[in-house]
């Protein structure tokens, strides 16, 4: 079969790509790459997009990561850009001072430029995700870094991101990547076109890989406080000696669905289930929690119709619980926590929630559970949320406290070697 030439050159650049990280791999010594940080990537709303053109523009995203490491490589992404992005230039820096809470400091001792192939800068084509090479990097565990991108050409319509960030980004005017701070930067708190950070780890580096919805995401956490719950698991991984070695990746979207797309249109968790959980790198463990956007919105009144929707949630479970496990990556589930004081409840819906924790708690799919229902609902009336861990009175999202009561209730045995 004679491939079309377009098709010819993406399989031959993804060959190229691949025994480049190989060589990337082998050049920065031996050990195993892990992600350390990572994002869901999806097509940015309009109303979601940068406040101005990024177009020959600095624009510095600041992420929590877990792993500590001495070599990095980081991924971009246009997979859902309809024109290619240059990038002229991408480095790496910690935070300083107040950093993504302030003007967007850096400590420039700590600067280092990324390459690609060898080159400062690269196009990432329309579809396409790319890593860099890998670069040395005293990253210590669970760090605040932020990535700076000199952008050439891009698209200020189509653009992949994700504007959940929690986080505030900076989008200066030239090339600014080592430039201390940037206090005429205009704000927006969203990411765009950045994916993961990779580690280079031992033989005892591994990761876990969370598919979530908007209580993963951080709906409820502190913008630019690092508080969403994977990042307090992170830091509670980081603190236990026999999890030191073990990274965390929010692959939360907001109103995401494991069924359903959700109401932003991007993919369902069963949908990018590939891409988000199995293909990250170095992933050993994985967690799913989600599927109140399946219930909470799903318009359900009938007794059958919840049986069934509760049958398909299980379903899926089970489909990636099994998909997770022929990859040697253990599969654990976290029950729905209450949604009884939202706008959106009722006795059919909380009969699927219901329905479907039981099933978590006793079914021998997964190789352990995680009770966040357990954690945060209210004793006396278990539809709840517990009064002080509910985000806004929204009946449905969980605030900062709640998610370190949810963190503090994790065994760590089940990331334990």
């Amino acid at each position: 079969m004679i491939l079309p030439s377009y098709r010819l050159k993406r399989v031959v650049a993804r060959g190229l790509a691949a025994l480049l990280l190989a060589c990337s791999a082998a050049s920065a010594g031996p050990g195993h790459w892990v992600t350390t940080w990572a994002t869901a990537p999806y097509l940015t709303e309009q109303n979601n997009l940068p406040p101005q053109p990024l177009a020959y523009k600095t624009l510095r995203q600041f992420v929590r990561t877990s792993i500590g490491s001495k070599h990095l490589r980081l991924r971009l992404c246009n997979a859902y850009g309809t024109s290619p992005v240059t990038i002229q230039s991408a480095h790496l820096a910690q935070a300083a001072g107040t950093g993504s809470a302030g003007s967007g400091e850096i400590d420039p001792a700590t600067d280092r430029a990324f390459a690609f192939r060898g080159a400062p800068g690269v196009v990432i084509p329309p579809g396409e995700t790319i890593w860099s090479d890998s670069v040395s990097y005293d990253l210590p565990p669970t760090s605040t870094v932020a990535i700076s991108l000199h952008f050439g050409e891009v698209s200020a319509s189509t653009i992949t991101g994700h504007p959940g960030s929690r986080t505030t980004s900076f989008i200066a005017e030239g090339n600014a990547v080592s430039t201390p701070n940037l206090p005429a930067a205009a704000k927006t708190d969203h990411w765009y076109v950045i994916h993961a950070l990779e580690a280079l780890g031992d033989e005892t580096a591994r990761t876990i890989a969370i598919l979530g919805d908007s209580i993963t995401d951080g709906r409820g956490s502190t913008t630019n406080g690092q508080d969403r719950w994977p990042d307090r698991l992170a830091t509670r991984l980081a603190a236990n000696s026999s999890t030191a070695n073990v990274g965390v990746t929010n692959l939360g979207i907001g109103a995401n669905g494991v069924l359903g797309q959700g109401s932003a249109g991007f993919p369902s968790g069963q949908a990018r289930f590939r891409r988000d959980i199995l293909n990250q790198t170095g992933v050993r463990y994985f967690i799913v929690f989600m599927g109140i956007n399946d219930i909470a919105y799903s318009g359900i009144t009938t007794p059958a119709a919840a049986t069934a929707r509760a049958n398909d949630l299980i379903a899926v479970y089970t489909g990636l619980a099994n998909q997770a496990r022929a990859r040697n990556i253990k599969p654990y589930a976290a029950t729905i926590t209450p949604f009884g004081t939202s706008g959106t409840y009722t006795a059919t819906l909380e009969s699927i929630r219901q329905a479907v924790n039981e099933w978590i708690r006793t079914n021998s799919v997964f190789d352990g559970h995680i009770d966040f229902d357990a954690v945060v609902r209210d004793p006396s009336a278990p539809s709840n949320i517990l009064p002080a861990y509910i985000y806004q009175n929204d009946g449905l999202h969980i605030n900062a406290t709640g998610y370190q009561a949810m963190v503090n209730s994790v065994n760590l045995n089940l990331f334990a070697p």
